[in-house]
């Protein structure tokens, strides 16, 4: 294990979040905001830490590669550290401004916006002063497309064996480069979300927001997060419709693979027609919304258009895990409650700032229960997996089901673990559900107007673990617990 490499690019990642953290210290700045101190602190503290790591050698001569290259053991603890680390120092606005009593509780709201999970154990945003709302959805923004392809999008060096990285970091079953450098492709993918954002931020500016909370509502909802700087979320914004439209609109938007829009952008038109992901997206947005709208106007009556609008706003909101509610919706009927519960664990499109399984996964995992249905009524036959008309190699497709099925055995356990703490199953497994598909938002007790505030800090710690986990797709973290991994 070459720790040089690693204390390396874990010191430039630091240095990369200092220079983040100095944003919200000039939004303190800017509105006078005694805040400011808080974020002066954290980045002094956040930059030496950085500047220490990054010129510590920790190997012995004897030890010291001859190559300065990161492998996959590398890359793979360093993904994993680096989120823990940056989750650590971006936890410290919230310690120095009191904005939270414990540093479990701010080591919770960090790591749920730099996952873009979006749950939060404030009670009261509204009273937050405006450069620690920015931070909280800033986090989202940065989360969204992983801090550590933003350091490789703005630290070219690292592109050595930086491949790494991308792949421990990337969510989906594969990484592909979209150009040969991975610098250039790391700075692609954050040139589309930067422009999603802009173009966000300038529609919401159009729906009569002022321009603060236009620019923190795009970069939550950009990141997929579900931070705002309302109580109430989202709802307080129900009478007007243009923004609930065009917040609906940027969520689906930033659930698809970023990689698509810079594949439109090359005019290559005909990706849309193909990427079998892309269709079963759209198509379940499509059919739970209606189904959720006349479900709800059965129901409870009232205008078709407004459940219509409703339904979409939260299809999309649950699906991509951004996590932003416009209406209570556990006052809805079960069977709608149902489909968001399913939707949480379905999650966005792989390739985007979206939590959960993704798209892709399930879609192959259903094609793959049509094969075997299919050989069992024809033996000899061979039924080949494809997606966007290319047949899916068979190790791809072995690593898609232990993918699911180590998912459903850790949301089992987890469920166990917080039902320990008291509370009954259904709230415990919504309560994993929210966490680990990095959704924010649940039923229940973490429905809409509920925070994690009722959780022990102890707890708040096993579902800081469970964000973390499932924004880096489980196997990242658990490999670096098995013995081989620290085995020369």
């Amino acid at each position: 294990m070459n720790f040089g490499v690693v204390t390396k690019v874990l010191g430039n990642l630091l240095l990369i979040e200092a220079l983040i953290l100095a944003i919200p210290l000039l939004v303190a700045l800017l509105c006078g905001e005694p805040a400011a101190v808080a974020f002066a602190w954290s980045v002094v503290i956040t930059a030496v830490v950085g500047a220490v790591l990054r010129l510590i050698d920790v190997n012995s001569e004897a030890q010291k590669p001859k190559a300065n290259t990161i492998k996959a053991r590398e890359g793979i603890l360093i993904v994993t550290l680096g989120w823990v680390l940056a989750s650590l120092f971006g936890a410290l606005p919230f310690v120095f401004t009191q904005a939270v009593p414990t540093f479990a509780d701010a080591f919770f709201e960090s790591v749920s916006g730099l996952t873009t999970t979006g749950a939060t154990v404030i009670d009261n945003v509204e009273s937050l002063p405006r450069s620690i709302l920015f931070w909280r959805s800033f986090s989202h923004w940065i989360g969204g497309m992983g801090i550590l392809v933003f350091t490789l999008a703005v630290l070219p060096a690292l592109g050595i064996g930086g491949m790494q990285i991308f792949k421990a970091e990337s969510p989906g079953p594969t990484a592909d480069k979209l150009v040969p450098r991975l610098a250039n492709t790391a700075k692609l993918l954050y040139t589309v979300y930067l422009g999603i954002t802009v173009l966000g931020t300038f529609v919401l500016r159009l729906s009569g927001l002022p321009i603060f909370e236009s620019l923190t509502l795009s970069l939550g909802t950009v990141g997929t997060g579900g931070f705002s700087g309302f109580n109430n979320s989202i709802s307080v914004l129900s009478d007007n419709v243009f923004a609930i439209w065009a917040i609906s609109v940027l969520m689906i938007v930033s659930g698809v693979n970023f990689g698509l829009y810079y594949e439109l952008w090359q005019r290559r038109w005909h990706v849309l027609r193909v990427n079998t992901e892309l269709k079963w997206y759209l198509a379940i947005i499509g059919v739970s919304s209606l189904l959720i709208a006349v479900n709800v106007y059965l129901t409870s009556g009232g205008e078709l258009l407004e459940h219509v609008r409703n339904a979409v706003f939260q299809v999309g909101s649950i699906i991509t895990t951004t996590g932003y509610f416009s209406v209570d919706f556990n006052q809805w009927p079960a069977f709608s409650k149902g489909i968001l519960a399913l939707l949480m664990f379905i999650g966005g499109s792989a390739g985007s700032a979206a939590g959960g399984m993704k798209v892709i996964r399930v879609v192959t995992a259903g094609k793959l229960i049509r094969r075997e249905i299919n050989q069992m009524l024809h033996t000899h036959a061979l039924v080949p997996i494809t997606v966007n008309g290319r047949v899916v190699p068979q190790e791809t497709v072995s690593a898609i089901a232990a993918f699911l099925l180590l998912y459903v055995a850790i949301f089992g356990g987890s469920t166990l673990l917080v039902s320990l703490a008291g509370y009954d199953l259904s709230s415990a497994a919504i309560t994993v559900s929210a966490t680990l598909n990095n959704v924010g938002l649940g039923l229940g007790m973490v429905g809409p107007g509920h925070s994690f505030s009722v959780f022990s800090s102890a707890l708040k710690v096993f579902l800081s673990a469970l964000m973390l986990l499932g924004r880096l797709e489980l196997f990242t973290m658990l490999v670096i617990a098995s013995p081989g991994f620290w085995k020369q």
